[in-house]
C-alpha cells in the first residue's frame, strides 16, 4: 500500500460545477448511472419505474418501463387493474427489452474475444520483431543450460538424419 501511485477513487463534494464542460459531462455520467441504476430495479424486482431529467441545456431525458402509459396510470390509480391493451403493451416491452440484452450480451462477449485475439496478434507481432538473439540475451542460466540442451539434441538429429539421406542415396 505504500507504494500507490494514485489516491485512489476519491469522493467528489456535491457542488455547482461552474465549467460548462465539466458540467455536461457530469451530468451526462451520472444520467446514464440513474438509468442503470432503474434497469437494475426493473431486472430485479419487476417494478415499473419512470424518470423524467432535463438536461442544464434544457433538453428532456426519460427512462420508462414497461411503457409511459402504464406507469403514468399505474402513479395515477394505484389500485387500478390495467387494460389488456396495456398489459400486452408491457409484456412486449419486456420481451423487446429482453431479446435486446440477449444481443448485447452477445455482442460484448464477441467484442471481448475480438480484443483478446486483436491483444494476442500484437503479441505475436512484437515477439517476431526481436531477434532470436534478443531473446537469449533475457535467459537465465537454468534457461541458457535448457537452451543448449535442446540445440545440442537439434543438431544430432540434423546429422543423424544428414548421414540417412546420404546412406540411402
Amino acid at each position: 500500500m505504500e507504494n500507490k501511485k494514485t489516491k485512489g477513487r476519491q469522493k467528489i463534494p456535491m457542488k455547482k460545477i461552474e465549467n460548462e464542460k465539466a458540467l455536461l459531462s457530469s451530468f451526462s455520467k451520472r444520467r446514464n448511472g440513474l438509468f442503470k441504476a432503474a434497469n437494475n430495479l426493473v431486472k430485479e424486482f419487476d417494478v415499473d419505474i419512470g424518470i423524467i431529467v432535463f438536461s442544464p441545456t434544457g433538453k428532456p431525458h426519460s427512462f420508462f418501463h414497461p411503457t409511459v402509459d402504464a406507469v403514468i396510470s399505474r402513479f395515477q390509480n394505484p389500485d387500478m387493474q390495467l387494460s389488456d391493451e396495456t398489459h400486452l403493451a408491457m409484456v412486449f416491452a419486456r420481451n423487446s427489452v429482453n431479446q435486446l440484452e440477449k444481443k448485447l450480451e452477445e455482442l460484448d462477449i464477441k467484442e471481448k474475444i475480438e480484443s483478446d485475439r486483436t491483444n494476442y496478434l500484437d503479441q505475436m507481432t512484437k515477439t517476431r520483431q526481436k531477434g532470436w538473439w534478443e531473446s537469449i540475451e533475457q535467459l537465465n542460466e537454468d534457461e541458457v543450460s535448457k537452451f543448449e540442451a535442446w540445440l545440442n539434441v537439434a543438431s544430432f538429429t540434423m546429422h543423424y538424419r544428414l548421414n540417412q539421406s546420404i546412406v540411402s542415396s
